[in-house]
């Protein structure tokens, strides 16, 4: 939606990023283009408590793994199996999933958005995001991430993003 993008970008821009990793937002208040979008509208969608938005390396074997382990506690062919939660939210990054393929093999395609280039498996790509919940994370906490960003860009104009394709359904 508008606002995981909203968010990516101010994750990629604030945190000086290649890839930007989010949490999917399902609640907070729909805004209509031309309004405003004040501080309490951004933590009506980042309302969470451990909010620190981290800044890391990580190889593209280890995002392509994250983003397969994600998507099998979703879409795993038993129920059992099935842990729910939301895809993660990808900025600077596309890729296709299909979602009828099993663990390893759902996840391809993915590319670099800045420059087109294929996620090169051994390489290390600058990565933020926010929502770990891994002890000692470390960073400015989200709604200051993208307080800042909307204040310096102004305007949100945000463009129709089709970097995910999916397929399987």
């Amino acid at each position: 939606g508008s606002w995981d993008d909203l968010i990516c970008d101010a994750i990629l821009s604030e945190r000086d990023a290649e890839i930007a990793m989010s949490p999917g937002v399902r609640w907070g208040t729909t805004l209509l283009p031309g309004d405003n979008i004040t501080r309490e509208d951004i933590h009506n969608v980042t309302s969470m408590t451990y909010g620190a938005c981290y800044r890391t390396e990580m190889t593209g074997e280890t995002i392509h793994t994250i983003l397969e382990d994600v998507a099998d506690n979703i879409f795993n062919t038993d129920p059992y199996y099935q842990q729910g939660g939301d895809m993660v939210r990808i900025g600077g990054m596309g890729y296709h999933i299909d979602i009828s393929r099993p663990i390893g093999e759902r996840v391809s395609n993915m590319t670099l958005l800045k420059d087109g280039s294929d996620i090169d498996p051994a390489r290390s790509y600058v990565v933020a995001g926010w929502a770990s919940v891994n002890e000692g994370t470390e960073g400015p906490q989200i709604w200051d991430v993208i307080e800042d960003h909307v204040r310096k860009i102004g305007t949100v104009k945000l463009e129709p993003n089709d970097s995910v394709t999916v397929t399987g359904l």
